[in-house]
């Protein structure tokens, strides 16, 4: 049997199933419009004819969770001073990420924090916001924060000249008083639970 070629056409080889077909003229343009693939199907093959499977749920579940640094994803990306990038998010699995991924000494201090802080507010609302953890009270706002910097973590006490003793850092933030801890320094457990208990007593920052 002959077969002509028309000007401008050659063979297109599609695959269905076992088998390879040859079609003459252009090649079928991709589907568009709701036969189109979504992103996060695959195509499942059976036999001649092409299907849209969805992805399965674990799959997704484990992509989506691969785009986060620090939940369940590659190791999060130092900044500067050492202090973790990690995605804004909500809850305590993202505070112990951040927590996990500061390196040297100030680990400890982080950890030290966090565990205080619990134990002095009980049911404390917590958060990843800016790459820093936040602590806050539901319906009052955020009164805590701490960042890590080269040579020591910074606690940012959002009312914190509402306070007694005053915190000893000064900030551009009116409201807004600072506690440094470097590595040998002294950790004055009881003071700073004391100023935590009083932070979340008062109405807290909103942004």
């Amino acid at each position: 049997m002959r077969v002509s070629l028309r000007a401008g056409c050659r063979p297109q080889a599609v695959t269905l199933g076992d088998e390879t077909l040859f079609l003459l003229g252009p090649r079928p343009p991709e589907p568009s419009g709701p036969l189109a693939p979504r992103s996060g199907e695959r195509v499942r093959e059976r036999g001649p004819r092409a299907t849209i499977a969805p992805m399965p749920s674990k799959a997704r579940s484990k992509a989506a969770k691969s785009k986060r640094p620090g939940v369940g994803g590659k190791k999060p990306t130092l900044l500067a001073g050492g202090n973790p990038q990690i995605a804004k998010a909500d809850g305590d699995a993202p505070v112990q990420a951040y927590i996990a991924a500061i390196p040297g000494w100030k680990r400890d201090v982080g950890r030290r924090l966090d565990a205080l802080i619990v134990r002095t507010v009980p049911g404390v609302l917590k958060a990843v916001k800016w790459n820093s953890p936040f602590y806050g009270v539901d319906g009052q706002g955020w009164f805590l924060s701490f960042h890590m910097f080269n040579s020591h973590v910074k606690v940012a006490f959002f009312r914190g000249r509402s306070l007694r003793p005053l915190p000893p850092g000064e900030s551009k933030t009116p409201e807004t008083r600072y506690l440094d801890l470097h590595e040998d320094d002294p950790f004055d457990e009881a003071q700073v639970a004391s100023w935590i208990r009083q932070a979340s007593e008062l109405p807290g920052w909103i942004p």
